[in-house]
């Protein structure tokens, strides 16, 4: 694989970087291909070692012949799921929902958008 080719790759995989009020510093994450990340004091300086860490992980994967797993991005989504709370939950989410005049779906919409 070229080097284009594992940069072009990389690109489609989603990349997030995070401020961790535990860790005191930034952490970068690719969850798609591997579970740890990098971390540091600069936010761009890591989403740079991130995007670095995934072209490796990708070129790896590929010289010891395993397929890289699909990114999110190529997958297609229902836009639905099922959520299981427990009971008192679902009430209070319920009560809040008529609080502010809309339906639960919507209500749990807009919270889940908001975190």
């Amino acid at each position: 694989m070229t080097r284009k080719q594992i940069k072009e790759r990389a690109a489609r995989y989603a990349k997030f970087v995070e401020w961790s009020a535990e860790d005191e510093c930034f952490i970068g994450r690719c969850p798609e291909l591997m579970l740890g990340g990098v971390h540091g004091n600069d936010e761009a300086k890591v989403y740079t070692e991130l995007c670095a860490a995934v072209e490796e992980m990708i070129e790896l994967l590929a010289k010891d012949g395993h397929d890289l797993p699909e990114p999110l991005s190529k997958k297609e989504f229902s836009g639905k799921f099922v959520l299981r709370v427990e009971p008192a939950l679902h009430r209070r989410l319920a009560a809040k929902a008529l609080a502010a005049g809309e339906s639960l779906n919507s209500y749990c919409v807009k919270t889940l958008v908001k975190a």
